[in-house]
């Protein structure tokens, strides 16, 4: 049995969304099966007794858990559900070192630790398990839905799939051999002159505020929401960004490589005005092609609705038809 490492953890509500009076919420941890110590704000509908239904919920890609993965989690709860959002590995208040580093294995881990976690607590129904992954842990959660048998329903909110955005760019445009080539070829550089002066850079986060006319408008979204609305202290978006070479292992490591096998229940919702649309649309249209598992699988698409209007906006994520989705899919 591994043991759980002593984290640091603060004490006081310092969400980015306001503290509901419908739940109950405590700080708790768990390990995953690397060693690696977890930190997570579990959420409780208050007055509710026996085994409740229970989401785990992890993303964006760079965010905490104190930003739009606790405003779901949160939500969830009021709905019913016990319910977590967790910080990845060495992101947050989550163990690992060194900081700031992403891998497809040990965060499609965290998502199935999590589930491990879930488990075991006496109020929560192992059987009604499901989870939320947002942006970059959209395609994260699509990954552990492939691996993980124990999970009945997983949602996916306004993904990415961090693995071909490393290997291709944005919209595909950097997606020759040659192209990729000069990125491995300077990473490479960069992880010997680190190695030799001990030091790890960052890449840098979103751009400050006010961002620059001319930048592009999926810029000026991001930097609004890290920079501006939702800033945290622990958000990598926030500040200083991931470990420079923090995402290299996401270059040659597809992570919807089986995603048509997937038999549990996916909702992907994504709005149609995102500059991501396309890794949702083509992540349903890869996940039912070819599959014999298409009948609880569905795209819903948001008119009008931009990348992080899914983060925080509560007149567009649709909590409704997620509530509706899980309890039709055996989270109830």
């Amino acid at each position: 049995m591994m043991k759980t490492a002593q984290l640091t953890l603060e004490t006081k509500w310092d969400k980015t969304f306001p503290k509901s009076d419908l739940v109950d919420h405590k700080k708790v941890t768990f390990v995953n099966r690397y060693g690696i110590t977890l930190a997570a704000d579990m959420y409780c509908p208050k007055g509710v007794n026996g085994k409740l239904p229970a989401i785990a919920v992890c993303g964006p890609f760079g965010a905490v858990k104190e930003q739009c993965s606790g405003l779901y989690a949160q939500t969830m709860a009021e709905r019913g559900c016990l319910t977590i959002a967790f910080d990845p590995s060495f992101t947050g208040e989550s163990g690992g070192q060194p900081r700031y580093m992403a891998s497809p294995d040990i965060n499609t881990e965290d998502f199935m630790a999590a589930v491990d976690f879930l488990s075991v607590q006496d109020n929560v129904d192992a059987d009604k398990i499901g989870i939320i992954g947002i942006c970059g842990w959209g395609g994260m959660a699509l990954n552990t839905a492939a691996l993980d048998t124990r999970i009945k329903a997983t949602v996916v909110s306004t993904m990415y799939d961090m693995t071909r955005v490393n290997a291709n760019g944005y919209f595909d445009a950097e997606n020759t051999e040659a192209q990729r080539y000069e990125k491995k070829r300077a990473m490479n550089a960069l992880r010997i002159e680190e190695y030799r002066s001990g030091v790890y850079s960052r890449a840098g986060g979103c751009l400050p505020l006010p961002v620059p006319e001319d930048a592009p408008f999926f810029v000026k979204d991001y930097s609004e929401y890290y920079k501006g609305r939702a800033y945290h202290v622990r958000s990598l978006n926030s500040n200083e960004g991931w470990n420079s070479l923090g995402c290299m292992s996401f270059m040659n490591q597809p992570i919807q490589q089986y995603s048509s096998e997937i038999r549990s229940a996916v909702l992907i919702m994504h709005g149609d005005k995102a500059h991501s649309y396309y890794f949702g649309k083509e992540a349903y249209e890869a996940m039912i092609r070819d599959s014999k598992y298409t009948t609880n699988k569905e795209l819903l698409t948001i008119p009008g609705a931009v990348h992080t209007d899914l983060y925080d906006n509560l007149d567009v994520i649709p909590f409704d038809k997620m509530q509706r989705f899980f309890e039709e899919n055996g989270v109830k």
